[in-house]
């Protein structure tokens, strides 16, 4: 059976989508990789094919719970032997799943890094000779990850355990020391790096310091009405707190977090895959796994961890290709409890460096007076032209000429050998004589002192409104040093100038788009979906899964408005694979042909 029998007759879809294929066919081929691929992009299926057409196990490695077993009930809705061993199930459970590995009835075996890399599970699989290993959410294993893992680290034993076994590993957020350090540590560098690209053009980005965010916020949805939507907080009350707010305006918004029950926060989810135009006011433990096509937009209300963080989140708006919007308010309390959060962490003083520098791009990226889209893609080293699609580009803010500061700042960094970060630099220029930089001899530079007329916070954003144009960029592997960029160093010679925005001034959001939202379906089609999302959830809630695993909801709509007569035009429907074809096939087929 070659991938697209599978695709079509496991998973009942026709076409892969952009980029699914050539992973696939490396898997099959027994190269190790990594895949950086976009949220949304379908990476479950380029290593969930390859498992199937195996004849022998494949393991997959993956950090939740709560995503393994979505993950299982998703494949064994489409007729995939999977199973799942962790703690949240009875030891029986899982020796009768382990039979079932053994037996080879299984073509996959989710497990946690904790359990896998333990001697008697690697002895067990040792037995078993698997032909792949799986690490998802793989920038968990890096150093340099924004999400670093101890456990995760493990891993890196792989490749010795398992000489035979090809190894892959798959994450949206990556920046190029990441990959690096994720590529080394699996299959030391000897395998393919696969970057799909990260940009998003149908999500429109937005920022904006907060004044207050309930007119902010409120501005943001006017035109948002009806339409499903996530809106991100930081702490569980703030959360409780604007979903109570919305209600008040007659939304229809729903609180999610990690204080709630897990039964709340599953019906809650259901409410949101299933109900039309519902708002969920969530913090980040709402969203991975998360298969819901047309979310229209995303708000952050709090600053985000990091630009990796930023990234994913706004990347669960507009899966089905149509426009989305996303708005970030950012304040300088929402900085400070950024840096707290930091300093505050068990960690070594060389990770809270790191965290540090990271944010200090996310601030770079929220501060960017060129083209957003420019600075977020500069941040996963691509480059890209103005998107037209932006706060930045739909509403220029007024721009001054820098190129003689830029010159300043440049040239002290070429001259202290790209070696320090902001606070160092900043020193120099504003005339310090700290024992750092007498004993470097920097006071002896011609930029000594240059830029004493400016102030701290001054020098701050016009650093971070280089980096985010471009001109400047963060090592995060060198302790989060400055470097000039090709781009720079043209600023520098002369050869090109340097613009940016008056610091201090606020900026306005664009104003909302006219013509581009999503089109709206008939009304009938409309009022079939609706009935086809209710029948989904009453078989979803039976089987105590998630509601998507019944169907998601671009297969829904597919149904809505192709109204299948036959099972034969119902198997016709993308993501009506023959499983699910036996099981639900009737009783959606009363609906649409009624």
């Amino acid at each position: 059976m070659d991938a697209h029998s599978v695709l079509h007759d496991v998973f009942g879809y026709t076409a892969f989508r952009p980029g699914q294929e050539e992973i696939i066919q490396s898997l099959v081929a027994g190269d190790n990789l990594l895949a950086v691929m976009p949220t949304g992009a379908g990476k479950s299926l380029c290593y969930q094919i390859p498992a199937i057409m195996s004849e022998r196990l494949t393991v997959v490695v993956s950090p939740l719970l709560a995503l393994m077993d979505d993950q299982v009930a998703a494949l064994r809705a489409n007729g995939v032997g999977v199973a799942a061993i962790h703690s949240g199930v009875s030891r029986d459970d899982n020796i009768v799943k382990w039979q079932g590995v053994k037996s080879g009835a299984c073509k996959l075996l989710y497990l946690s890094p904790e359990r896998l890399m333990t001697s008697q599970m690697l002895n067990a699989l040792g037995k078993l000779k698997p032909a792949l290993f799986v690490v998802d959410e793989a920038h968990c294993i890096s150093k340099w990850g924004a999400s670093f893992r101890p456990e995760y680290e493990q891993l890196s034993r792989l490749r010795d355990a398992f000489p035979d076994a090809t190894i892959c590993a798959f994450t949206a957020t990556a920046d190029k020391a990441t990959r690096s350090d994720i590529a080394a540590k699996l299959f030391r560098g000897e395998g393919r790096v696969i970057v799909q690209g990260f940009d998003r053009p149908n999500l429109r980005l937005a920022v904006t310091t907060k004044a207050s965010w309930k007119d902010q916020l409120m501005t943001f949805l006017a035109d948002k009405r009806g339409q499903p939507g996530i809106i991100y907080c930081l702490s569980r009350k703030f959360t409780d707190e604007v979903a109570v707010y919305l209600v008040g305006k007659g939304l229809n918004a729903i609180p999610y977090h990690a204080g709630q029950t897990a039964e709340q926060r599953k019906i809650n989810q259901d409410r949101f895959m299933s109900e039309g135009g519902v708002t969920m006011v969530a913090t980040i433990a709402f969203g991975m796994g998360i298969d819901k096509g047309d979310i229209r937009y995303v708000c952050h209300l709090n600053l985000p961890g990091s630009l990796e963080a930023y990234y994913q989140e706004i990347g669960r708006a507009g899966r089905d290709g149509e426009p989305a919007e996303t708005l970030l308010l950012y304040g300088l309390s929402d900085m400070a409890l950024r840096r707290q959060f930091i300093a505050q962490e068990s960690a070594s003083d060389e990770h809270k460096r790191r965290e540090h520098k990271r944010l200090d791009a996310l601030l770079a990226f929220c501060e960017a007076a060129q083209c957003r889209r420019i600075a977020l893609l500069a941040y996963f080293d691509e480059t890209s032209q103005p998107c037209g699609n932006c706060d930045n580009c739909l509403n220029p803010v007024e721009m001054l000429d820098g190129t003689a500061h830029a010159q300043m700042v440049i040239a002290t960094i070429v001259r202290t050998g790209q070696f320090f970060g902001a606070i160092h630099i900043i020193d120099i220029l504003r005339g310090a004589n700290s024992q750092k930089i007498l004993e470097r001899r920097h006071h002896e530079l011609p930029t000594h002192g240059a830029g004493k007329n400016q102030s701290k916070a001054y020098w701050q954003s016009f650093i971070r409104q280089a980096v985010a144009a471009g001109y400047l960029s963060i090592n995060v592997q060198k302790y989060g040093c400055l470097e000039v960029t090709a781009t720079g160093r043209r600023v520098l010679s002369g050869e090109e100038s340097f613009l940016f925005r008056a610091i201090g001034k606020a900026k306005s959001l664009p104003a909302a788009a006219k013509g581009k939202a999503t089109p709206e379906l008939p009304e009938a089609t409309a009022h079939l979906l609706s009935i086809l999302k209710n029948l989904r959830l009453t078989l979803a809630r039976e089987r105590n899964v998630a509601a998507y695993i019944i169907f998601p909801d671009s297969t829904l709509i597919e149904m809505a408005k192709q109204r299948p007569r036959t099972l034969d035009q119902m198997a016709a429907v993308n993501g009506v694979g023959p499983k699910k074809l036996q099981e639900f096939g009737l009783q959606f087929l009363r609906l649409t042909s009624a």
